[in-house]
């Protein structure tokens, strides 16, 4: 059985081909800048003898449902191994689900309809995402299409943890409350950790580390989220590539007031022009370890604050939990930063975190162990796959409605 996942951008659309019969990926690829004069598709595909080609296409793709053909013609054309039967169904990454969806959702008009309502929550997303839906129904309209969102699975977080301290009537009429993000991965590393483990996942207390350019910590309390970092926005929680994380809310009134920004400058300033950005002028974690390694002071004040942070949200969750089992670094940091994972766990010792730096610096592929013999907490390197959970999701939800 195969299913094909789609992440659908406002000018790109991502997407990944899995056999589910031994969760092989047998093509995937991006289509980008959509809509603009030149316009690429990259497509990668496994052949029946199991060698990976690629090909690149360049032309100006109009919209999404020139995007979306394209797609499939190079779905089409391309040898993806064994047969393993046809296509059973198409899961879709969706940003924002608002309190209206807890878990993967078959997609039908009530659905998009709800999506479109939660627009004001994800105004950048929810419509690129409702485009690719409304597209691939168009392009397959025989087959089961499921809704992944990135917030269910913070729906779990009890309302302490949820409401922020503002009239109830801001949150009964306007719906200004703690979503979270980055749910998809959470819940998969969550789920990585339990196998690596060889433990049930509801046995286990969790803290998972999304650390990438969108960074998140999430409280696992035996497989279900009770708390995380992220809010009402991705804005809230860590410092990340170009978001400013957690700062004093009066801060926006302050610079609206006094550097003279308008609302609209202010919401770019603080999305896409803070955080390591706005600290030492650059956003990827590798050249900002090169600058600090080179003695920029700036670089080395980015990676100290990006770490305290990280540290604090680690104490925190700790608290909320009671106790911890694991630690979970993921993402492109995550996995690949040793130095990082290195500073944010020093000093932890107290809560029986305990680092081994020759273990953390190995450079053994994911998934495996960086903690002392005597540390309390385990502490693990976890590969990430959000398209593979999506797929998996789809394809569990479309098994249990054929029964």
């Amino acid at each position: 059985m195969r299913i094909l996942v789609l992440n659908s951008g406002s000018s790109s659309i991502k997407y990944k081909l899995f056999q589910m019969v031994g969760r092989e990926v047998l093509a995937s690829g991006l289509v980008e800048r959509i809509g603009e004069e030149t316009s690429t598709l990259t497509h990668q595909a496994v052949n029946a003898q199991g060698e990976i080609t690629e090909t690149h296409r360049e032309g100006r793709v109009a919209d999404h449902r020139e995007g979306m053909r394209q797609i499939v013609e190079a779905l089409s054309a391309s040898s993806t191994g064994e047969d393993g039967g046809g296509l059973a169904g198409i899961g879709h990454r969706v940003v924002h689900g608002g309190e209206d969806f807890t878990e993967p959702t078959r997609i039908d008009e009530k659905v998009l309809q709800v999506i479109r309502q939660n627009i004001p929550l994800a105004p950048l997303h929810n419509p690129a995402n409702l485009i690719g839906i409304e597209v691939a129904l168009e392009v397959a309209p025989d087959l089961p299409q499921v809704a992944v969102f990135d917030t269910a699975f913070h729906q779990s977080i009890p309302p302490r943890a949820y409401h922020y301290a503002i009239p109830h009537e801001l949150y009964a009429r306007h719906r200004v409350r703690r979503y979270g993000f980055h749910g998809t991965s959470h819940e998969y590393v969550a789920g990585q950790a339990a196998a690596f483990l060889n433990r049930p996942l509801a046995s286990l207390n969790l803290i998972t580390l999304h650390l990438g350019n969108g960074a998140s910590v999430a409280a696992v309390r035996q497989g279900r989220c009770v708390d995380t970092s992220m809010g009402m926005t991705p804005l809230e929680g860590l410092i990340m590539g170009t978001r400013c994380g957690d700062i004093d809310p009066a801060l926006h009134f302050y610079l609206l007031r006094e550097a003279g920004l308008t609302p609209d400058e202010l919401d770019a300033v603080l999305n896409k022009e803070s955080g390591f950005k706005g600290i030492c002028g650059t956003n990827d974690m590798r050249e900002v370890l090169e600058k600090a390694d080179a003695g920029d002071d700036r670089a080395r004040l980015a990676i100290d604050m990006y770490c305290y942070r990280v540290k604090k949200y680690i104490g925190a969750y700790t608290a909320a939990l009671g106790s911890v089992d694991a630690i979970v670094f993921t993402a492109g940091i995550g996995e690949r930063a040793a130095p990082i994972r290195d500073a944010c766990c020093q000093g932890l010792s107290g809560l029986g975190i305990a680092l081994d730096t020759e273990k953390n610096h190995g450079g053994s592929p994911p998934p495996f162990e960086i903690q002392t013999a005597n540390s309390e907490v385990k502490i693990l390197v976890i590969a990430t796959d959000e398209e593979l959970q999506i797929a998996e999701q789809t394809f569990e939800l479309i098994r249990r409605m054929s029964q």
